[in-house]
């Protein structure tokens, strides 16, 4: 589902959103048929929240911009309903979720980097 052109698009969207709702994508990733985000956000997100926040309007700006994409999917639905996450805290470990992030792919072509940035010791 992911073309180079959906995947442009996409890392557009989530730096728009970055910008306004201060949420840092410190790395984002696609594979074939799904998305992988390390993010760092304010206190004032819960991950739900967050989750909520990139999924509607990554697709809805996604259809906008590429119409067919929404006729290629089952039921027209862009994300689906579930997801994973890991928070990072003084009882949680950033490496472990950074090198999860980082060793996704089931094989290494398969995986593609869209963007990196490091984390923000102070954020906005």
């Amino acid at each position: 589902m992911f073309t180079e052109e959906v995947d442009l698009i996409l890392k557009e969207v989530c730096l728009e959103i970055a910008k306004r709702y201060e949420i840092v994508f410190i790395e984002i990733g696609v594979e074939k048929d799904h998305v992988h985000f390390l993010l760092q956000s304010v206190p004032k997100y819960g991950p739900a929240k967050i989750v909520k926040i990139v999924k509607s309007i990554t697709a809805r700006e996604i259809f906008k911009r590429v119409p067919t994409v929404k006729k290629q999917l089952w039921g027209g639905e862009f994300w689906t309903k579930g997801y994973f996450m890991s928070t990072v805290s003084r009882h949680g470990n950033e490496d472990t979720i950074k090198n999860y992030v980082k060793n996704q792919g089931r094989a290494e072509k398969d995986y593609v980097k869209l963007h990196k940035q490091e984390l923000q010791l102070e954020l906005f």
